[in-house]
């Protein structure tokens, strides 16, 4: 049997991602009084953008 896929194609499939991905971590205090914190994961187009980016619960 002859390939289906040849290099060319994978490499086409793969699409370069230039945005940064940045670990957000805030901490906020519960209603019991204990620290707790919140992580997520921003992509981002410039690391600059790093101050204006806002998570919530």
């Amino acid at each position: 049997m002859a390939k289906q896929q040849t290099f060319n194609d994978k490499l086409k499939k793969l699409k370069s991602d230039t945005r940064v991905n940045v670990r957000v971590i805030k901490a906020y205090r519960s209603d019991k009084g204990t620290v707790k914190f919140l992580e997520r994961f921003v992509k981002l187009d410039d690391i600059g953008q790093v101050d204006k980016v806002d998570i919530s619960r």
